[in-house]
């Protein structure tokens, strides 16, 4: 089988397209066929050596949907034929970026019919983090005012809907090119990011929704830009949720304003998910019903993989990139 491998740490051109044995699943994992695969910045963290992978050569591609074609002796639930998606490979088992992946059972979830496996390919990540975030940490509830940073990407549009299936008021910020899709995707407001007077018209919208002085919850990805924007836009008692930076300095110019609103912060990881099968199989539910969409913006042969984690990095898009194995 053809499989994207690093041999070596480096960039993009690191990688290569290998032809390798098909892998043999252990006891308590399912040999996938990948029909997708997503793109995702912590993929290049691998591909770079921020990240240690467990092993070199290494296959990258923490997200992946496809096709049960073996099971391993101890695998109940998952017999071939059955679609699959899931999360959480590629960091200490090889990634979705080939043609088949073996993948232990509590990273997989089958797939409702009807849900596309190429946007389900691209689910998984973006998903998880988003579910995590609103849900598990910030536990936000309906009425609330929610504010998402970086609508347009893909945790944030998924953020978007998730927060607008919770009955909440979503604001979120991006580039005008996105704003009329997010507001189809649920945004009761987009603000242009790079508007001076960003905070104030993220104030005057949050301030006495649902009774409250500001922003209720805060989905954070830049937390060296915003840490303190978001202490300022925050409602007493918001809760922050910050799931990465561009700079890992970050911190506070004035704590005094947090702590005079009683501000929580939580930083998150998604890979701390203590199961992955509750998200995976939620999202999956909100797919299937027409709730939820992954916006595919580009689909990449494996040999494009290098311009796929260049992409990811260097340029502006809505939603997500995929990987498609060839047929």
């Amino acid at each position: 089988m053809r499989a994207v491998r690093f041999h070596d740490h480096g960039g993009p051109e690191v990688l290569t397209v290998d032809e390798i044995d098909e892998p043999t699943p252990g006891a308590r994992a399912v040999l996938v066929g990948i029909h997708a695969a997503g793109v995702n910045p912590v993929d290049t963290y691998f591909r770079e050596g921020a990240y240690e992978p467990f092993e070199l050569p290494m296959t990258p591609g923490i997200d992946f949907a496809g096709e049960v074609r073996e099971t391993g002796d101890e695998v109940e639930g998952f017999a071939p034929g059955d679609r699959v998606y899931g999360t959480g490979i590629g960091r200490n088992h090889h990634g979705g970026y080939a043609e088949c992946a073996t993948v232990p059972t509590d990273r997989l979830v089958s797939l409702p019919d009807g849900v596309d496996t190429t946007m389900a390919g691209a689910a998984g990540v973006v998903g998880v983090t988003a579910w995590r975030a609103l849900v598990d940490h910030a536990g936000l509830e309906p009425g609330e005012t929610c504010l998402v940073h970086g609508g347009s990407g893909g945790v944030g549009h998924v953020a978007v809907q998730l927060a607008a299936a919770a009955g909440a008021q979503v604001l979120t910020t991006a580039s005008p090119d996105y704003h009329d899709r997010l507001a189809e995707l649920g945004a009761d407001a987009v603000f242009d990011y790079s508007r001076e007077d960003l905070a104030e018209a993220v104030e005057e919208r949050a301030s006495g929704v649902g009774g409250t002085d500001g922003v209720d919850v805060i989905l954070d990805h830049r937390l060296d830009d915003y840490l303190q924007f978001d202490a300022e836009v925050a409602a007493t008692g918001a809760r922050v949720v910050g799931i990465g930076e561009s700079d890992p300095a970050v911190g506070l110019e004035n704590d005094g304003v947090a702590r005079s609103k009683d501000v929580n912060y939580q930083f998150m990881s998604m890979f701390n998910t203590p199961d992955f099968r509750v998200p995976l199989a939620r999202l999956a539910r909100l797919v299937s019903a027409g709730d939820l969409t992954i916006d595919v913006a580009h689909e990449y042969e494996l040999a494009d993989a290098g311009e796929a984690q260049r992409v990811v990095l260097e340029e502006s898009f809505l939603g997500k990139l995929v990987l498609v194995p060839e047929e």
